[in-house]
């Protein structure tokens, strides 16, 4: 009997014991303090991302202007060339023989006209023959000029300085009066283009002054900012119907010929935003690509709150309409806390909480 009744004693001890155990755990876990801020309303800076596509301020497509085979070429793939070189030669034989011809026909018809202006001016001959002879030597001049030209076609030299691209033609070749040979970029400096949606665009037209203009980097595609920068210097005319967009262009310093026509990279443009309503990304939480954060009430109650994002910035978001600066968001816990939960917490200013963030504020 007295063992049942230690037994029975050493239970209830026990269960005494385990039951002030959880209940001291439950109390501990219902004290919890969880760190809350507010939304802070101020002047930033952010930084647009456009995709963009590069282009040489001047780039070319180099044609064969007459029919013949390729008899020279005197320069290389991706070589620097000044304007006036000499680039390519088409065999110029047949062309010779033209201007040797046209040549000999304005001699015969300049002697032609001569001895008519003679007799014209004994009274031999009358003057319609003397304006006959004169109308026949002015066409012999015609065709001699053309004949020139022709010759000088046969050697296609650079019209500015430039980098030539690839070759679609090979040495012998026989090319037809308009077949493209080459390109030539001009790389000193590069037109950067991208399109802008009509909303941003009526924004950033206020900063735009000729005085002044828009700075703008580059990100190239490895991730790496361009090393000069650029500026904004003409839009469009015309918005695109189908995409509600309007392009810029801005004009980068290329002196190291790093950039090349043709590549693609990021406009990161900075743009002003006033009272924009600041927090902090990690007070928010995601629900099927929907963004939301916890607000804590009057009665210390955090109630779930979509949100809308207006620009995104390291470690921060510019939000929409629906938060204020009086409101208060759980910064940390807010995966362990539930819509309607009553928690405790602790207030700290959001001056403080974004001090320890990155922000580019004004």
């Amino acid at each position: 009997m007295k063992k049942n009744l230690m037994i029975m004693s050493l239970g209830a001890l026990l269960c005494y014991a385990t039951s002030c155990t959880s209940k001291k755990e439950v109390e501990k876990e219902e004290k919890t303090s969880y760190l809350v801020t507010s939304p802070v309303k101020m002047d930033t800076l952010v930084t647009e991302d456009y995709v963009c596509q590069i282009r040489s301020i001047q780039h070319i497509e180099l044609r064969a202007q007459e029919r013949g085979y390729l008899e020279k070429i005197y320069v290389d793939e991706g070589q620097h060339v000044k304007k006036g070189e000499l680039l390519f030669k088409i065999m110029p034989s047949v062309y010779e023989a033209e201007l040797q011809k046209a040549q000999a026909e304005a001699d015969f018809a300049r002697i032609e006209y001569d001895n008519t202006k003679k007799l014209a001016d004994g009274d031999v001959v009358a003057p319609n023959e003397l304006a006959m002879a004169k109308a026949k030597y002015d066409k012999a001049k015609a065709e001699l000029a053309l004949a020139q030209v022709h010759l000088q076609f046969t050697e296609i030299r650079a019209p500015f300085d430039g980098i030539i691209d690839r070759f679609h033609v090979r040495l012998g070749s026989l090319v037809d009066e308009g077949e493209l040979l080459s390109s030539l970029s001009d790389n000193s400096n590069m037109w950067v283009y991208f399109n802008v949606p009509e909303a941003e665009y009526l924004n950033l037209k206020t900063q735009i002054d000729k005085d002044n203009p828009i700075k703008v980097n580059l990100l190239m595609a490895n991730n790496k900012v361009f090393n000069y920068t650029g500026e904004v210097e003409t839009i469009e005319a015309e918005f695109n119907n189908e995409t509600g967009n309007i392009s810029f262009r801005a004009t980068f310093p290329n002196p190291d010929g790093l950039l090349r026509h043709g590549e693609t990279g990021n406009i990161l443009l900075p743009v002003n935003m006033d009272d924009a309503i600041i927090i902090p990304q990690k007070a928010t939480f995601e629900v099927l690509d929907k963004k939301y954060v916890f607000v804590v009430d009057n009665d210390n109650v955090v109630k779930t709150k979509e949100i809308s994002v207006n620009q995104e910035m390291e470690d921060l978001y510019a939000v929409g309409d629906g938060l204020g600066t009086k409101d208060k968001i759980l910064l940390e816990g807010i995966r362990k806390v539930r819509d309607n939960d009553k928690i405790d917490y602790t207030y700290e200013k959001p001056e403080k909480v974004i001090s320890h963030l990155k922000l580019y504020a004004e």
